[in-house]
């Protein structure tokens, strides 16, 4: 059992991750700047209200002092615990404040000068030092609440919307690889009450295409059906008088027409039974060494086959006969000898050694009534065999051989060898 690696760059690479890393740092920006101006307002306020005390107090002290009386509490001269920077401040004959730490406590000084020396007041800062650590640490616990409040909403927001655009993406995907019935179906489209947003729009844009496609596709398969059923007739009653002339070679000119117009018919049926999609496997366990020297048997070309490694698959005979027969006349027809069909166990491949694949056909893959270099067939034997591969669950592949020449790949699901 494989395990599923973790790919952080394609999960940081998500819409909801940017989304959410969007809303973290304005959160925090946000969340720092209303943080810091209350801090620094009420600080400011706080320690105000304390200077402003401490001052009220400092000039009682000063009254008592400049009365002989005795000081208030909390007061002296050169007071020990008084910070040398006030002291010096006073004695140089200004007033101030300060706050300082007394046996591990925040207090507010007030000093004012008496006489050469510093008289000073001291106040418990300790309650609004208190209170202003509290206050930043409800800040904090309120600026992570907010934050996690909002990372949630916004989780549930931008999911639902990339949960919305994943649907309409993995709809796209199944269109595209010609399931034309998907639809992404909205909510916001179906229902008219509700408003639309950019996600319906698209999903709605998604749906119209899709079903505009598969009316003209459906048209189209059904054309073709009705122009290959409807030459059948004709093609029947034209072959049956080409039988009754006299022998010659006009006759034969006109039984070859005849007969490419038969093929040509078939090939057009078959093709559209591949586009309705309603073409059923036949399984049989099949040795492919063996059959791929019918294929060869039975080619218009003399055909080398290799057996590298022969190889039992479970698959439609009739239809892998089919696919290898096209390849190999293909070669025939569009490369030059030799041709070789050569077995690597459940791959197959058909070569020749003529100027390879037109550049159009490696890339996008075959293209119907398209000959590119060449006037002869019609462009539907590669299409076939492409067709008949993906019902039979195979990949087919088409590339040029370095050393010139080209190469149709078709790889199966193997059962043994």
């Amino acid at each position: 059992m494989s395990r599923k690696r973790f790919d952080l760059r394609r999960w940081t690479s998500s819409l909801i991750w940017k989304a959410l890393a969007f809303i973290t740092v304005m959160c925090c920006g946000l969340a720092a700047l209303l943080g810091a101006l209350v801090h620094v307002s009420v600080t400011h306020r706080t320690v105000s209200d304390a200077r402003s005390r401490a001052l009220v107090r400092l000039d009682e002290a000063v009254k008592a002092y400049e009365a002989g009386s005795r000081l208030p509490p909390q007061s002296g001269i050169d007071t020990r615990e008084l910070p040398e920077s006030l002291r010096d401040l006073a004695v140089s004959g200004q007033r101030g404040t300060m706050v300082g730490v007394v046996d591990g406590d925040p207090t507010m000084w007030a000093a004012a000068p008496a006489d050469g020396r510093a008289l000073a007041v001291q106040l418990d800062y300790a309650q609004s030092a208190a209170t202003i650590e509290n206050l930043d640490r409800a800040i904090l616990g309120s600026s992570a609440l907010a934050i996690g409040v909002t990372l949630t909403v916004g989780a549930l927001g931008v999911g639902g919307v990339t949960r919305r655009l994943r649907t309409t993406s993995q709809v796209a995907r199944r269109i595209s690889a010609g399931d034309l019935d998907a639809r992404v179906g909205d909510p916001l489209t179906t229902d008219p009450a509700r408003h639309r947003d950019e996600v319906a729009a698209v999903a709605a844009a998604l749906d119209t295409m899709a079903s505009t496609l598969q009316r003209k596709l459906m048209s189209e398969q059904r054309f073709t059906a009705d122009v290959a059923h409807e030459l059948r007739t004709p093609l029947t009653g034209l072959h049956a008088a080409a039988e009754l002339l006299p022998a010659g070679r006009p006759t034969e000119m006109v039984r070859d027409r005849v007969a490419a117009l038969r093929t040509l018919t078939e090939d057009l049926l078959e093709i559209s039974r591949l586009d309705t999609g309603s073409e059923r496997v036949e399984l049989d366990a099949i040795r492919l060494g063996v059959l791929a020297e019918r294929v060869a048997a039975h080619a218009s070309g003399e055909t080398e086959v290799r057996v590298v490694e022969d190889a039992f698959v479970e698959t439609d005979r009739r239809r892998l006969e089919r696919v290898l027969g096209n390849l190999v006349a293909n070669a025939h027809k569009h490369g030059r000898p030799p041709v070789v069909l050569t077995v690597e166990g459940a791959v197959v491949s058909v070569r020749d050694h003529g100027n390879g694949f037109p550049d159009y056909l490696v890339a996008e893959g075959p293209q119907r009534f398209r000959t590119e270099g060449s006037t002869k067939g019609h462009g539907l034997g590669l299409t076939i065999a492409v067709g008949q591969a993906e019902v039979l669950g195979a990949r087919l592949e088409f590339e040029n051989a370095a050393d010139g020449g080209a190469s149709a790949v078709l790889r199966l699901r193997g059962d043994g060898s």
